[in-house]
């Protein structure tokens, strides 16, 4: 089954108006239907098989099945009675969730603004979907919205002016009836808010590229900014990656003012979007008129001072001048497609880009196409319907993880039935290396790419810190530590991984995402985005630090003569950052999981590596303190997404097990002296089990920009097996050893 691209009239049957059940609790779409296609390095993309015969012809499997939420079939394991077991029987299940290619697929969801940006993008640029993803996106909607009816930031988000109002249009484009029940109370949860004019900057940019917002209405956005001297410290090439590259199709679409033409939907979504008449409404009064829940990042003075400058400009703005930065952003949306083989950095930028190809070629051409193609990589299938990942999936870092888990609990080698599994996974590794730099390399402000891995795959072409470490670690752990894989992975591709992982460290010694801080904190004062915090620029992170030096200690051992001094000087550096980057209270604030518990996972790990534990050091002692002093009476941890809003820790409602899993394994790389703490989360994470051997999913477990929280499903598979797998030999230990195992803190 395949897809062929083709344009569709806005008003045709791809996208007419939908018979919507009241209740969305059962498949809107046959779920034994749909199957996942995995191709080309580790793409995903979801069929629906219409006749009897492709089903035939293609049954489901295990992974289908899982990730659809239906029955898998896998057997009831015997009750583990030691944590080891319980390790076993957790691979014994997860083993059946590796993709024939040899990665772990699984969804990259929770934000709610994702797949409006798709739905709308797609219908501007006369794209379609299938009815199935239709209805199963419909149904998707419906079982998020919160009980007034609303949606928010993300799926555990309260409803937002953002969240409902964007995806309020979603659900009209793709067929729900205005009078729907679920449309009405969105509708009415939405004049509550204020109404559309309240909408967050991406929000009100939206709407205006579909014509239900006026230009007026948004701060200029202007392309010129690509025209300034690189060396200017507010050239956009110094921002954020995830910033600039939503930006940059912004500017090119700001500065030809596009809107798609007026039909009856557009007439009809002004009424609706608004409580006041969309006609009469003043849109230079709407610029900086934000929804109240929205605002977690406030506009500065200098931003909005900026902003009135800027309009001034506008109303004057050199034609040639104008075209001459319209073309130069065009170029960079074009070198941006082409170098991600159209996928694009995500789902934000992709979209955008997606429209300002339409604009400037049309649908006669191969961006249009391969922008078809490739928008179906974002769009996953779960047990409440269709979603739209935050990347075009999580499977380098999924499988970095459960590759080191193996390895370090010694799953790797106890049974050969695990050895297919294995090899797999580095066939795999193998191939999703990036051993060139991007074509456009300098030109479109690109960090190099030689030696790297991405957060997902190698088609979507991005070098991340922390997934070049975990991935050439997992390729050290299989080909140097296990003595029945072949090693296809040279000894200068790993030397490619070093040089760039070293390529990445900052002067104070901390590791960033993407890229290297190219300007200060100072640029937040410029942030237009309402809704995140910190996006601006680059910012080092504890969890990047870790992941990027503990390959680097790896590779050292392996392969002493290559650049050892300026890994040893990077070591150095990083705890020294760690150091400094630890809060009064003892914790690490998590930037990329929530929140202390993620942070002190990596932390702790990496002030081991310079022998810095919890008998040795008082960053580790604190580290541990901080942990033990959170730890609840049922022995696990629980923290709210809030700790990332708030840079506090906040408790979560119910204890949750991945969580409880980074605390304990923090415990362990501190080589924290009491036995009594970890025995009691061990048996949480345990008791909570299921016969199969797998794990019921629970709260979100991901953040990005500090308010919005992003799903990680297979972490509840891998950190269970790595923390069961290995505490029970660091138990024995404790036990032998005269350390006290009451967690008083008293040696005996």
């Amino acid at each position: 089954m395949s897809f062929t691209p083709h344009a569709v009239a806005r008003d045709s049957p791809a996208w007419s108006p939908l018979e919507i059940p009241h209740s969305s609790d059962e498949p809107f779409a046959d779920y034994t239907r749909w199957r996942l296609k995995v191709s080309d390095g580790g793409r995903h993309v979801w069929h629906f098989l219409k006749t009897d015969e492709e089903v035939a012809a293609w049954p489901q499997n295990t992974v289908d099945k899982y990730w659809l939420g239906l029955p898998t079939g896998l057997p009831t394991l015997p009750k583990a009675k030691t944590p080891y077991e319980a390790a076993r029987n957790g691979y014994e299940f997860y083993q059946h969730l590796q993709s024939e290619d040899g990665h772990w697929s699984g969804e990259y969801g929770g934000p709610m603004f994702l797949l409006p940006g798709v739905v709308i993008g797609s219908y501007i640029s006369n794209m379609s979907f299938t009815l199935e993803e239709r209805l199963e996106m419909i149904r998707y909607l419906m079982n998020k919205a919160n009980e007034d009816g609303g949606w928010g930031l993300h799926i555990e988000g309260p409803s937002s002016m953002f969240g409902t109002g964007m995806n309020y249009v979603a659900i009209r484009l793709l067929g729900m009836d205005a009078e729907h029940p679920v449309a009405v109370k969105a509708r009415a949860r939405m004049h509550e808010l204020g109404g559309a004019t309240g909408v967050p900057a991406w929000g009100k940019f939206w709407f205006s590229l579909l014509g239900v917002y006026d230009w007026a209405g948004n701060n200029p956005v202007p392309p010129e900014l690509w025209l300034l001297p690189d060396w200017l410290p507010i050239h956009p090439h110094r921002w954020w990656i995830h910033v600039r590259q939503v930006f940059l199709p912004m500017s090119y679409l700001y500065g030809v003012r596009f809107v798609m033409p007026e039909n009856d939907m557009v007439l009809a979504l002004r009424e609706e979007l608004y409580p006041e008449n969309y006609y009469k409404i003043h849109w230079p009064s709407q610029r900086n008129h934000i929804c109240s829940v929205d605002l977690y990042s406030s506009h500065s003075k200098l931003y909005d001072m900026l902003a009135e400058v800027l309009c001034l400009y506008e109303n004057c703005s050199l034609p040639p001048l104008r075209k001459r930065a319209v073309d130069w952003a065009y170029q960079l949306i074009k070198w941006e497609d082409e170098n991600t083989s159209y996928q694009d950095l995500a789902p934000v930028n992709k979209m955008f880009n997606l429209v300002a190809r339409f604009h400037g070629e049309g649908i006669e051409c191969e961006a249009w196409r391969m922008h078809e193609l490739r928008r179906r990589d974002f769009m996953w299938m779960g047990p409440q319907g269709m979603m739209v990942c935050g990347t075009n999936g999580s499977q380098l870092w999924d499988t970095g993880f459960i590759i080191q888990a193996l390895v370090e609990t010694g799953l790797a080698t106890e049974d050969k039935q695990y050895r297919p599994s294995l090899l797999k996974a580095l066939d795999w590794l193998d191939k999703s290396q990036m051993q060139d730099n991007p074509k456009h390399f300098e030109k479109a402000y690109r960090h190099r790419t030689k030696g790297a891995f991405g957060f997902s795959t190698k088609e979507q072409g991005y070098t991340v810190s922390d997934c070049t470490g975990e991935g050439i670690k997992a390729v050290m752990y299989l080909q140097n530590h296990l003595d029945f894989t072949p090693k296809p992975v040279s000894e200068s591709r790993i030397q490619d991984a070093i040089d760039t992982i070293l390529s990445l460290q900052n002067s104070d010694g901390g590791f960033a995402s993407y890229e290297l801080i190219r300007a200060g904190s100072w640029m937040e004062m410029l942030n237009p985005a309402e809704v995140f915090g910190n996006i601006m620029v680059e910012y080092n992170y504890p969890e990047c630090t870790t992941s990027a030096i503990t390959p680097l200690a790896i590779f050292r051992k392996h392969y002493p003569n290559y650049r050892s001094a300026d890994i040893d000087l990077a070591i150095k550096n990083a705890v020294k950052y760690l150091h400094a980057a630890q809060t009064p209270e003892g914790g690490w604030i998590g930037n990329w999981g929530i929140c202390f518990t993620y942070a002190a996972f990596f932390a702790t790990e990496s002030l081991a590596l310079v022998g810095e534990t919890y008998s040795t050091s008082q960053y580790s002692r604190k580290a541990c303190e901080f942990l033990i002093g959170k730890q609840r009476a049922d022995g696990g941890w629980g923290e709210s997404y809030q700790s990332c809003e708030r840079n506090e820790w906040v408790e979560h409602k119910d204890t949750q097990v991945v969580q409880s899993c980074w605390a304990i394994m923090a415990l362990m790389y501190a080589k924290y002296p009491h036995a009594e703490p970890i025995e009691r989360g061990v048996k949480m994470v345990m008791d909570r089990q299921l016969p199969d051997g797998s794990w019921a999913q629970e709260a979100i477990e991901g953040v990005f920009n500090k308010s919005c929280a992003i799903s990680y499903p297979n972490f509840k598979f891998s950190f269970t097996i790595w923390m069961l797998g290995k505490v029970g030999r660091y138990l024995e230990e404790l036990k032998s050893s005269n350390f006290s195992t009451n967690g008083n803190g008293k040696g005996q």
